[in-house]
């Protein structure tokens, strides 16, 4: 009888491959919904452990505190507004159909009113390209073409920490650490290089599969490895 897949593991949610929310600071949200436009100043700017972007600590004029991605351009005691009639202005929340069209926006609503689900990692941004009846055209960071509920908000400007992938890591044990920081496992071994017991891929002379690579949707966890449910196989 083999081992446990890689996959099996992952699905199963052992402590191993759990990412530690213990240092999470908070959810990060968007501002309360004002038609009237809520002001707060930034704080501070912090890192936190296993997100790619910085992330700003807010203040509202009644105390409340509370963390949002930090775009890029901003700093501490800057002012950031919430509403409908808030500025185009990085960081600064509005509706898309609020938003003039080719305005950089990310952490962007699925929904009005659900939170930001949209272009949150570091660096990245949408491109709102075009307003119709009844839905905004935005261009995702993937070059993807979506359309969304008008009443969805997103926040101006490109999120903070671009360029990050740009630094090399140098040491084994910084990727590790980054892994960990999400839950990942590192180092992450090819499984046409695993034995047979360990992976479907595994044995055979030379670093190949030895059999098909697409597998069925429906397929057992213990086969559910390499191109799932493939459209085509062969190359191009």
């Amino acid at each position: 009888m083999g081992k446990r897949t890689r996959g099996q593991r992952l699905g199963r949610g052992s402590p191993t491959y759990k990412a530690g929310s213990g240092k999470k600071k908070s959810e990060i949200r968007l501002p309360p919904v004002s038609e009237e436009g809520v002001k707060a100043r930034v704080v501070d700017i912090i890192h936190e452990r296993g997100r790619s972007a910085p992330i700003a600590k807010i203040r509202y004029s009644n105390g409340e505190e509370r963390f949002v991605l930090a775009p890029e351009g901003i700093v501490v005691d800057d002012e950031i507004e919430c509403g409908i009639s808030a500025p185009i202005e990085p960081g600064n929340t509005l509706p898309l159909s609020e938003i003039p069209e080719g305005t950089p926006v990310h952490n962007i609503e699925s929904q009005p009113g659900k939170g930001g689900e949209f272009s949150r990692a570091s660096g990245t941004n949408a491109t709102l390209i075009a307003h119709d009846v009844g839905q905004a055209i935005v261009q995702m960071p993937s070059g993807e073409i979506r359309s969304f509920n008008p009443k969805c908000r997103a926040t101006v400007g490109i999120v903070a920490g671009g360029g990050r992938k740009e630094k090399p890591f140098v040491k084994a044990g910084n990727k590790h650490f980054a892994k960990k920081a999400k839950g990942r496992f590192y180092p992450r071994v090819s499984g046409v290089a695993m034995n047979a017991v360990d992976h479907p891929f595994g044995s055979g002379r030379g670093r190949h599969a030895g059999r098909p690579r697409t597998v069925r949707r429906d397929a057992p966890p213990g086969q559910k490895v390499g191109l799932i449910s493939a459209r085509r196989t062969g190359k191009r």
